[in-house]
């Protein structure tokens, strides 16, 4: 018998860089320009009946402190739990400054994974991007600019009873012929347990019904909105971090292998042991007032809110939130080497990565946590990033978290500029120059970066010198 002729083709899309180049340089769109979105987010604020109410986690509906361990859960055993983390850690050659042995606090646990999913298309000849303004209850100011789809699996199984996730159908078994990204990558190691969520890029074939919340914009639209504060969401961030766009230099300090042999050496030389463990029994952690916190009120308590959102599967809801107590700061610092800008990376430990370390950004921290000198355990660099000249800051924007699980959670994301003095070339101990180029080689596979550097790798893209 002869065996049948399997046609094979070429590892990668031989035009789609040249794609995504052209619609990052289009600052206008073809059905929405700039100029237009302001107005247009305004009305479809206008447009539905939004309020997010605190109430006691005792008042919340469908939820309750489970009997023994007090981890609060959902009646249907779904959606997510917040129950306790104990963590211990240590490491061969000693702990970063910052990072303590061992401590407990509560944490979501999420085991499903969810879908993040933009859904791109050509208008005369330039991708455009399916975006969508989604209320979420936990955002400073409630309407951001969301993925197409962005959906836990309880709600797009409807566990919720509630409608329909418009364009699910282009993420769920998507023909992989039109898959431009698609990548299980990490949530809040800080604040989540061993979460993932799937992001993916796809591109529609054929008409796309566009519904009253939704828009299409093009990349370059989005690199201006990432400017702004409190536009563009996490999960749209984390999506656009995962776009193959091209690297401009291809040039590096350390080889991809030396980069990835680095990551191992600092997986290999810290454990990290994370297990679950009743909410009721954590120490220094208690319900008052109608909430979980800590007794001396430092980083962050659970809370309840009551939710109505029109235009949302469920129009009206209960739920707790994860509040952290003040602003974060977030922060790369970038150097250029023989001509071409590396970012300073950190490898992070955080509880509930599913891996022991992820590359993180150079800072990433609650500043009112660390205490001024002569406290030992100040982040290395925060100070450098709060007494940074600002005509050394190349990038700065305040961003939300996740407003679905976390109530007022806002960064100030920043790329600054340095200088030998203040991030020597020979890099910090648990810290390397890595380029943009080889973050987003890192960012098709899951669990290397964080979304917090993958925020700043999609704000990366819109600062003059990192692309062309």
């Amino acid at each position: 018998m002869t065996a049948a002729t399997v046609a094979v083709s070429g590892r990668g899309h031989d035009a789609l860089a040249e794609r995504l180049s052209r619609s990052a340089a289009a600052a206008d769109g073809v059905l929405m320009p700039t100029g237009r979105f302001g107005p247009w987010l305004a009305r479809r604020r206008a447009a539905h009946a939004f309020r997010v109410d605190r109430v006691p986690l005792t008042a919340l509906d469908g939820w309750s402190f489970a009997p023994g361990t007090q981890n609060l859960v959902h009646h249907t055993g779904r959606f997510f739990s917040v129950e306790g983390m104990e963590v211990t850690v240590s490491s061969d050659g000693g702990l970063p400054p910052d990072v303590p042995p061992a401590w407990q606090q509560p944490v979501i646990r999420q085991p499903e994974v969810g879908i993040l999913g933009i859904l791109v298309k050509e208008f005369d000849g330039v991708l455009h991007c399916l975006m969508q303004a989604k209320m979420e209850p936990g955002n400073p100011n409630l309407l951001q600019l969301s993925p197409t789809v962005q959906a836990t699996r309880s709600n797009y199984t409807k566990v919720h009873r509630g409608a329909d996730v418009p364009y699910l159908e282009h993420f769920v078994r998507p023909d992989r012929r039109r898959v431009i990204a698609d990548v299980l990558q990490s949530e809040h190691g800080s604040w989540f347990f061993r979460k993932s969520n799937r992001n993916m890029i796809v591109e529609a074939v054929g008409d796309v019904p566009q519904h009253d919340d939704f828009c299409w914009l093009t990349l370059g639209q989005l690199g201006e909105l990432l400017r702004r504060d409190d536009v563009v969401n996490m999960d749209s961030r984390t999506v656009l971090a995962c776009l193959p766009l091209p690297d401009p230099y291809g040039r590096a300090r350390f080889t991809d292998t030396e980069l990835l042999s680095w990551i191992t050496d600092e997986r290999a030389r810290h454990s990290v042991n994370a297990r679950l463990t009743p909410l009721g029994a954590l120490d220094g952690w208690r319900r008052h007032d109608g909430c979980v916190e800590r007794a001396d009120g430092r980083y962050f308590r659970v809370v309840g809110v009551s939710v109505t959102a029109g235009n949302r599967e469920v129009k009206s809801w209960t739920q707790p939130l994860i509040e952290p107590v003040a602003r974060g700061v977030t922060a790369f610092l970038t150097r250029d080497f023989d001509g071409v800008p590396h970012v300073l990376a950190r490898a992070r430990i955080e509880g509930g990565f599913l891996d022991t370390v992820e590359l993180g950004p150079t800072v990433q921290c609650t500043v009112d946590n660390h205490a001024r000198p002569p406290s030992g355990h100040r982040p290395p660099f925060l100070d450098r990033v709060l007494d940074a000249d600002p005509a050394r800051i190349r990038y700065a924007a305040v961003h939300s978290e996740e407003g679905g699980r976390f109530l007022g959670a806002e960064s100030r994301y920043l790329v600054i500029e340095a200088d030998e003095e203040q991030a020597p070339a020979e890099a910090t101990p648990g810290f390397a120059w890595v380029t943009p180029g080889q973050l987003r080689s890192l960012v098709r596979h899951g669990h290397y970066v964080n979304v917090q550097a993958r925020t700043l790798l999609a704000c990366l893209n819109t600062v003059k010198g990192v692309l062309p």
